[in-house]
């Protein structure tokens, strides 16, 4: 999971941004924080449930009516909510059938109500669960009439699903054949476990956005990523976002930085377009 003095500008940024839901509407307020798609997609959302091994995890899912390549998506330390359900929908008006999942769907359904219980539940996933979720979110995926099983499928992760999708990669390597870590926590460490490890087992396209504040705190991370993708001979564009602070992404994140946002877009859906085609 992620450092926690990185999480808590994007804590207390999506708190404010709750309250803000409840003054000004739901869907008015998310209408201004993402950019329109040209051409969009006619899609359907739904809420789903998902049995895996541990219970059973609620999740959004958002498809064009075509089958496509699908996309699963690990939330940050503030789980599934508003703001991802909209980016898993602009996701899916690009093309794509789009699984948001609740990461903390053993400890409670939705998302926290406070920081601490966000930072409660983090400490009760492992690498362990990580991989038998991937297993079960992949398997679901697999079985819809929404997802072109021919097209390989791409994961996303943001602040601690970063390493979640290094999980998912290096687990599932003839599924997983894009992933996309912004953000993203812990993916080197000094632990048996370390994320980064899993690296030889890729056989996905990786891009992987760093957080300016973050690159600042360990500044050796993004080469230790360099040499493994190069050694491993995976593909993988790794780039600090200048200017641009840990939880730049989410649109309701006290750190949102629409410019580095909108090129975080661009570049996920150019190595979607390429990799998962």
């Amino acid at each position: 999971m992620c450092e926690r003095d990185s999480n808590d500008d994007i804590l207390r940024g999506n708190e404010l941004s709750r309250r803000q839901f409840g003054a000004l509407g739901l869907g008015a307020t998310l209408a201004t924080m993402l950019p329109s798609v040209a051409a969009a997609a006619d899609v359907s959302e739904s809420e789903v449930e998902i049995k895996t091994p541990d219970g059973t995890c609620d999740a959004h899912f958002v498809h064009p009516a075509k089958a496509t390549a699908a996309v699963l998506v690990w939330p940050d330390i503030w789980g599934l909510r508003p703001a991802f359900r909209a980016m898993g929908k602009r996701l899916a008006e690009s093309g794509y059938a789009v699984l948001t999942v609740n990461p903390f769907y053993r400890s409670i359904k939705g998302q926290p109500a406070s920081r601490e219980d966000a930072f409660k539940y983090a400490g009760t996933l492992s690498a362990t669960t990580h991989v038998s979720d991937a297993k079960a979110f992949v398997a679901w995926l697999d079985a819809q009439k929404a997802v072109d099983r021919h097209r390989k499928i791409g994961t996303t992760g943001y602040c601690m699903g970063g390493p979640m999708v290094f999980r998912t990669a290096g687990t599932l390597p003839k599924r997983i054949g894009a992933g996309c870590s912004f953000h993203g926590g812990g993916l080197t460490t000094s632990n048996p476990d370390s994320p980064h490890l899993l690296i030889p087992k890729m056989k996905a396209s990786m891009l992987i956005a760093i957080a300016d504040n973050d690159d600042q705190k360990d500044p050796t991370s993004k080469d230790i990523l360099r040499k493994a993708f190069d050694d491993a001979k995976v593909s993988a564009e790794i780039e600090v976002y200048k200017g641009a602070n840990h939880g730049w992404m989410p649109p309701d994140s006290q750190n949102h930085n629409a410019e580095a946002a909108e090129r975080g877009w661009e570049r996920k859906l150019a190595l979607f377009k390429k990799a998962l085609a």
